[in-house]
This record gives C-alpha cells, structure tokens and sequence, in this order.
C-alpha cells in the first residue's frame, strides 16, 4: 500500500496541527527547583518552537492531582516529589506554560487522565485527595487505583475538575489519553461485577455496561468544557487499534489490543456522534509491524475517524529505530510523512514525546524544522465550532520608526468570541509575484501583535505584505494588501 515512497514531502499543508506531548510521569521534573523546571520547560519549548510545532499538550492531572494551583485536588508528587506539597518558591506550572506558549505562537492542551487515582509508583497519598476522601468511589488494579466509570459521582467529579481548568485558564484545549478502563492484566479481573448486576442500566453484558458508562463520561465531559468556554477544543488520544478485523467487519487487519473490546472505548462513536473536537489515535507502531502495521492503521484511521480532525500519534524512538522499507540505509521518518501526506483526512501529528524532539533522536527534529515543518501552519478549521471569519484588519501601513520600516496595522472590530482578532497572518511576495494566501511557503509570521519590523535593504527592492486576522479558531479574515519599497 506504500506509494510514492522515493518522492520528498516538501509541499507543506497551510492548515496543519503540529503538536507534542510533554508528560510529567515519567519523572522528568521531580527533584528540580522551580528555577531548573522553567529553565527545562523554556529550552524545550525553544527547541519546539524551531522545529514549528504550534500546540503543546502538557500532562496537568495524572492521578486525580494537579501541576497547577486547585482546591479540588492536591499539588502532584510528579510537581514537588511529595503528593499535596505546593512547590517551593512558588509557581503554577499550567499558568506558567499558557504564558510560554502563547508567547511562542503556539497552542497550549491542558492534558488530563480522567479516571487514574494512583499510578504503581505512588506509595502515599494526600489527606484531600479523592481515593482518601472517597474510597468506596475507586478500586485497586494492578497497582494503581481507578475511580470507577460505573459510578455516576465520578463523572461529576472530572467533571467539575476540567471546568475548574477551563473556567480559571485560558487554555486551547483540555486533552484526555488513552487511560479509560484499566490495560488488561492477565488473570486480574476489574471488580466491578457487583456494581453491574446491581444496576445494569439497560444492558446485557459487563462489557457494553463498561463501554456506556465511559460512553455517558465523555458525553458529559464535552458539553461541560463547551458549556464553559465554547472555543475550548476537546481532544481525545485513544490507543492505536480501534477493532481488530477478527472481532468486527470493519475492524482493521491487526492483532493487538483493541479499544472497544479490552479497554471499553468506543472512540468512533464519540467521533461520529461529535463528542470530540480532535481526536489523536497513538499510532507508535513502525511500517510492517507484523500486527500493528503503522500503514494499515493510519489508513484505517482517515477512513472510519475522519468526522472530526484526526491527527496521528507519532512515536519518535520507535520511528528512528525501524527501517525504511525501500532504503534500509534510513529510518522510517519520511516514510511515515508520505504515508499521512496521501491522506486528505489527516489533519496534522502529534509526537510522543517532546523530549525526544529536544533532543534530535535520529535527526528527527532538524528534519521537521528543515523540511517537514519549515513554515509557519495555522490550525485546522472547526467549523463545527466556529466558521464565521473575524473582519480584515484596519489601516494597514508601513512606517519608518527609529527602529527602521515597521508594518502596522490596527485589530478589526469584533464583540462575539468567534468574531475577535486574536491573531494575525503575515505574507510576503516580491515584486510582480501572484499573492497566493494558500502557500505555506509566504507565511513570514503568525502573531498576536499589532505590528511586524521589516528588514531594510536598499530602499529599491519592492515587496507586497499581506495581512489577514484570525479568530480563537483560526478562522482567516479577508486579505489587506500593502506594497512596500525595502
């Protein structure tokens, strides 16, 4: 099914979601000072930035705790090393990372895991915190401690939590993983039997009982964060097999874990019934993996997801580990992006993790920020949520300051959330150029300023700039055309 594979992808989409997962579970923050977390955060963030990514999805909440200032649930051990310790001197990281990001022209997802109350390496929990103040509302699993679907005081619960998040931040999105019921274990059966038969709610069987009350969650989890801030986006990061074809007709040609079956989520559902704003499959496999293939998955994706932006995890050190299937001399990198290249329906990636594009793994980030992400993108539209474009902007013009030619312009007028200029799309074309707004390629600048210094050159060399404004959506306004002598 791979095409195409000896061409380069050097045409850029200019709408594309160009995100990366920062998580704090992997402990890569305990044991800093706040001084040495933000220096950590801001070079990541730099080095992000170069490589144009525009959203990051940064882990808030990873067993019912929190890495930023909350009265519902305690300070994360991830965050101070000690469950319900605020972090000395102190700070909000959530806060801190909106500012950071927003400065660098990208999105910030405040990434949450809805049901986990302890991981395995927890061994001490918080006097406030919710498996303390409600046990009966958790069970033990494995070593970690889930608050039960079945129970409907725990969908308030998160609830209540992601509209504190929304209604106290101003975050792009609120963003759940792939944690729903627990990963199976082998021989370990989720105690919840009792529960079902006590109030099946109309069905047959534990596992559609499961998937309904995770059905029910998600539904309300939704409307709650829209109810609080429309333009806040919901996303959803499921695991990388939806069905397999031995369990359902459209299922696809894998044999690996399933969504549905073994972790009670029924993601297509959610996509089709528009209980998500996004959703990000975990497709971390290589091309050719014997029952995960990436390719076959990422076309199963964009076939049967494709009612709202789908965008596809990325797995850095497994890509840079695996061959390319035409050249065994390369990694998989470029293989991968011509595979979502094909595919209309693919609106943009999301790379687990960060840190790995930090630090260049097999040369994957310098190929982002020379190749694949070049050019500044704009969000995907939602019109789902939005559609209605801000007004141009108003008195577009060049003028010489002590600083040399700047380009000024003044924000267009706008009283709805959907109908204010938040940012601002800067292009360029040389002279007798065609403006062409839909090239990647001439987009200098996506800022929230009012105004972009020009670089000076002879006085004689002219050039047309074109700016337009976009709304919280990114929803483009009519083009303003100025020409200029540099």
């Amino acid at each position: 099914m791979l095409l195409l594979l000896a061409m380069s992808a050097t045409a850029q989409p200019k709408r594309e979601f160009r995100g990366a997962w920062i998580q704090c579970v992997n402990g890569q923050f305990q044991g800093l000072s706040t001084q040495q977390m933000q220096q950590t955060l801001s070079y990541q963030l730099d080095e992000l930035q170069k490589d144009g990514a525009n959203a990051i999805i940064f882990q808030v909440r990873p067993e019912c705790d929190a890495l930023y200032a909350s009265t519902l649930e305690p300070w994360s051990r991830f965050l101070t090393g000690q469950q319900g310790k605020a972090p000395q001197p102190y700070w909000d990281p959530l806060q801190w990372m909106i500012e950071q990001c927003h400065a660098r022209g990208m999105e910030l997802h405040a990434w949450i895991n809805p049901y986990r109350a302890k991981t395995k390496g927890t061994t001490s929990l918080s006097v406030n915190h919710v498996a303390i103040q409600h046990p009966e509302r958790c069970f033990d699993y494995d070593g970690l401690k889930i608050l039960n679907p079945g129970i409907p005081e725990n969908r308030d619960y998160i609830c209540a939590v992601a509209r504190d998040i929304v209604t106290r931040y101003d975050v792009d999105g609120i963003h759940m993983d792939d944690y729903f019921y627990p990963y199976p274990v082998a021989g370990v059966a989720i105690p919840d039997e009792n529960l079902f038969r006590q109030n099946p709610n109309g069905q047959q069987t534990i596992g559609d009982w499961r998937r309904q009350n995770v059905n029910f969650f998600i539904k309300q989890f939704y409307e709650t964060v829209h109810q609080a801030k429309p333009w806040v986006k919901v996303g959803i990061s499921p695991f990388g097999i939806y069905r397999n074809s031995k369990s359902s007709p459209i299922g696809s040609q894998t044999n690996g874990l399933q969504n549905y079956d073994d972790l009670y989520a029924d993601v297509l559902l959610w996509v089709n019934n528009g209980w998500l704003d996004y959703c990000v499959p975990q497709v971390y496999w290589e091309i050719g993996n014997r029952a995960a293939d990436y390719d076959i998955l990422v076309r199963w994706w964009a076939q049967y997801a494709s009612a709202r932006p789908l965008y596809i995890g990325e797995d850095i050190e497994r890509t840079v580990k695996a061959r390319h299937p035409a050249n065994p001399e390369r990694h998989q990198q470029e293989a991968k992006q011509i595979i979502r290249d094909q595919l209309p329906a693919v609106k943009g990636s999301v790379l687990w993790y960060a840190k790995a594009a930090v630090d260049n793994v097999g040369n994957y980030g310098t190929m982002l920020r020379q190749q694949y992400w070049r050019h500044p993108a704009l969000q995907p539209e939602m019109p789902f949520l939005d559609k209605k474009a801000p007004k141009k902007p108003r008195a577009v013009k060049a003028l010489w300051t002590n600083d040399g030619p700047v380009l000024f312009w003044t924000a267009p007028k706008g009283k709805q959330w959907g109908d204010v200029a938040t940012r601002y799309v800067v292009y360029r074309f040389a002279k007798n150029e065609a403006i062409d707004i839909d090239n990647s390629a001439k987009i200098l600048t996506i800022t929230d300023q009012t105004f972009l210094k020009l670089p000076y050159v002879n006085g004689q060399t002219q050039y047309t700039y074109v700016v337009t404004a976009l709304d919280r959506m990114q929803n483009e306004s009519k083009p303003v055309k100025r020409t200029v002598k540099l």
